[in-house]
């Protein structure tokens, strides 16, 4: 905390024109811009064409009650964890590179039925299951990520890449940790919050299931978030239409000088699909606050479009009525986590670590073709970077934690020109 507080007088001021709005949410500032807005009179009060007025499903649900109503996870018994260790024995003896771990070279007969119906509850249930129980102490850091991506193998067998690069060439990165690096990096360098103790906002990530892995717990706080976007999309489109049309219009997402000219790619966080023969209908709200407001070592860029008012109130909108329809979850060692990244938020809460008990947990980004929602198609380029062209033998499965080049803190100014 004490580094963000140095870092904030360095930061630059973003693009001219940007309204008052950071990473962190104000909920002051929100409700003055919300007042601002409502009462200047002129706001839509209809949807988009085709837009549904109400969403119903398991995918919505409310955090105050959801747990009362849905048995969230699934605990490894005795039997499961001899499986487990059955399986990695197998697979040991295999002698096949990390990108080769999938259902038949990570065996679990009985456990996999188990693991498909939860990929199914992922997909079409509630949006989320937690796997608890696997005993981490037991085993190394490279077991550990084996068990990880075997037993997420059934339960969404394609796995994306998380960086493009590992120790300076390239390679399709499988894993990323999530973990504070802050005494241990320099803090101009960190351009996401995975990367500190502090608050993580609610947001998506990019892929179709978001897998984490705990493998150590914090010494105080740094619970898991998870609320219904389904639910949040419900809310806002009985009281502020408004705002869904703004959701649904393209946005100016901030590539931080990464990917060339203009520096920022432009599409909706809100994309619906309507019902057809052999789907629901569906509603996705893909997004990352700080592509739009920037964080510590990756300000918003100045050279490209700031966003709007109505951008700066829809943003403050998602967190704040994420947040009151939010269920914690707190980590435990040994819990696998697995979320619909299309129908769920996720956030975390500020954390404290020990030296002895310090919050590391390993994310997969995860696909299963079998029950896949269809991609939107502003997403598909997007979703190709993470999925396309990833190969059993470019996988690489790094055992130690270092920030992602996406969110390592420094413009590249060559690729902006």
């Amino acid at each position: 905390m004490a580094a963000a507080a140095t870092l904030k007088p360095t930061f630059a001021a973003g693009p001219v024109g940007q309204p008052d709005i950071a990473y962190a949410p104000n909920w002051e500032t929100y409700q003055a811009r919300a007042k601002r807005h409502v009462d200047g009179g002129k706001l839509t009060k209809s949807l988009p064409d085709g837009f549904p007025t109400e969403l119903q499903s398991d995918l919505v649900w409310d955090g105050a009650t959801v747990t009362d109503k849905y048995q969230w996870w699934y605990r490894l018994t005795e039997s499961d964890v001899a499986e487990i260790d059955d399986a990695l024995k197998y697979w040991k003896n295999l002698g096949k590179p990390l990108g080769q771990l999938t259902q038949d070279t990570f065996p679990l007969p009985n456990l996999h039925p188990i693991l498909r119906d939860i990929s199914k509850e992922i997909h079409n249930g509630h949006g989320f299951k937690v796997v608890r129980g696997v005993p981490v102490e037991k085993y190394s850091r490279e077991e550990n990520i084996i068990i990880y991506a075997g037993l997420a193998s059934h339960v969404a067998p394609t796995r994306g890449r998380q960086d493009n690069t590992y120790n300076g060439k390239p390679a399709d990165v499988a894993v990323s940790h999530i973990k504070d690096l802050t005494a241990t990096i320099d803090p101009h360098k960190i351009g996401a919050p995975a990367y500190t103790t502090e608050k993580q906002v609610f947001h998506t990530d990019v892929g179709d299931v978001i897998a984490l892995f705990a493998l150590a717990e914090a010494a105080e706080g740094g619970e898991s978030y998870l609320a219904s976007s389904w639910q949040v999309y419900n809310e806002l489109a009985a009281t502020r239409p408004d705002l869904i049309r703004t959701l649904a219009e393209p946005w100016d997402n901030d590539e931080f000088g990464k990917r060339g000219k203009p520096g920022y790619s432009a599409r909706p966080l809100l994309h619906h699909q309507p019902a057809e023969s052999d789907t629901p209908e569906r509603l996705i709200i893909q997004y990352a606050r700080r592509s739009f407001t920037g964080y510590w070592g990756l300000p918003r860029s100045a050279d490209i479009p700031p966003i709007t008012e109505a951008q700066a109130e829809a943003l403050d909108a998602l967190h704040f009525t994420a947040e009151k329809n939010a269920v914690a979850l707190e980590f435990q060692a040994g819990d696998i986590q697995f979320v619909n990244n299309l129908s769920i938020f996720h956030a975390r809460g500020s954390f404290k670590d020990s030296p002895e008990k310090q919050r590391h947990l390993v994310r997969l980004w995860l696909r299963d073709e079998e029950l896949a929602w269809k991609t939107p198609k502003p997403l598909e380029g997007l979703w190709e970077r993470v999925f396309g062209g990833v190969t059993a033998e470019n996988q690489v499965f790094p055992l130690d934690p270092s920030v992602r080049s996406a969110s390592y803190g420094e413009i590249n100014n060559d690729a902006a020109k």
